[in-house]
């Protein structure tokens, strides 16, 4: 298991699979070790993956001061990662609310930015949050499902702050729900810091019209790629968030979740393959 320094010390792991060009992979969570990501679905045929695991999180150490988990003060882990590999540029990926940290990276380097890819990223950092009544309208969408009388109720308490987060909603984060799908959604909380989470989008983190004037800049190529059946961020944000950069390709995967790697596997690996090539 590879491992580097962060600025401030700290040891950073990160996991290669797969062979190709290197494609840098930020997870998501927040706070989530890069585990959950797996091959993304079979991108390791056509890329090198280099699944960073954020700092207190999976094979890496916890900080000294856990402020440095606020996202962005992880911007310079992204950074030291580069250095170390020795690229001039990334190819960079980010999953949900590791897009925010991929924006903040791209608005304070965008010239080590080759091209970034933006998977069910929730934009936070650009002043686009995910609110409660579009979380809701689309879990409604979902009633045919033989699940949902069940899990609307829990679904509907937890983002409205009448209940807490647990097993029963977690069908709504996935296009489809079986076995396997199930146990991706076990392994969460073994996964989870959840100490770092609350603290990765606390006050400071985030300056929107700041990012959004960087990114109105940004030369590389940008895929904002969302499903269908995303709670967070909808397709509809998704397609706002699209539209803060100069060139950017935006996608909908059909009966997607917000793992969309899961639920079709060949169409996400296409369309995210057909970007990195620059088709």
């Amino acid at each position: 298991m590879p491992t580097f320094t962060a600025p401030d010390g700290t040891e950073l792991a990160y996991h290669l699979r797969g062979e190709g060009a290197p494609l840098i992979v930020l997870p998501g969570g927040a706070m989530r070790a890069s585990a959950y990501l797996g091959d993304l679905g079979g991108l390791t045929a056509h890329r090198r993956l280099v699944l960073l695991d954020l700092r207190g999180t999976g094979d890496s150490a916890v900080p000294a001061d856990p402020s440095t988990y606020r996202c962005d003060r992880q911007v310079d882990d992204v950074e030291a990662l580069r250095a170390h590999l020795g690229m001039e540029r990334l190819d960079l990926l980010a999953h949900s609310a590791g897009g925010n940290l991929a924006m903040l990276y791209a608005a304070r380097h965008p010239e080590r930015v080759s091209r970034l890819a933006l998977i069910a990223a929730t934009p936070w950092a650009v002043g686009l949050p995910v609110t409660v009544e579009d979380r809701l309208a689309a879990a409604r969408l979902r009633k045919d499902e033989p699940w949902f009388a069940e899990a609307y109720p829990a679904f509907e308490a937890a983002w409205t702050g009448q209940g807490p987060f647990d097993d029963d909603m977690m069908p709504f984060f996935y296009g489809r729900w079986d076995d396997t799908t199930r146990a991706h959604m076990a392994a969460e909380e073994q996964q989870t810091n959840d100490e770092a989470a609350a603290v990765y989008g606390s006050a400071g983190a985030y300056d929107p019209p700041a990012t959004r004037a960087a990114l109105a800049e940004l030369s590389a190529p940008v895929l904002v790629y969302a499903a269908e059946l995303d709670s967070g961020p909808t397709p509809a944000l998704a397609r706002r968030t699209a539209g803060l950069f100069p060139d950017a390709r935006f996608t909908v995967q059909p009966g997607g979740g917000h793992f969309p790697w899961l639920d079709d596997p060949e169409w996400f690996v296409r369309r995210v393959t057909a970007f990195l090539d620059g088709h």
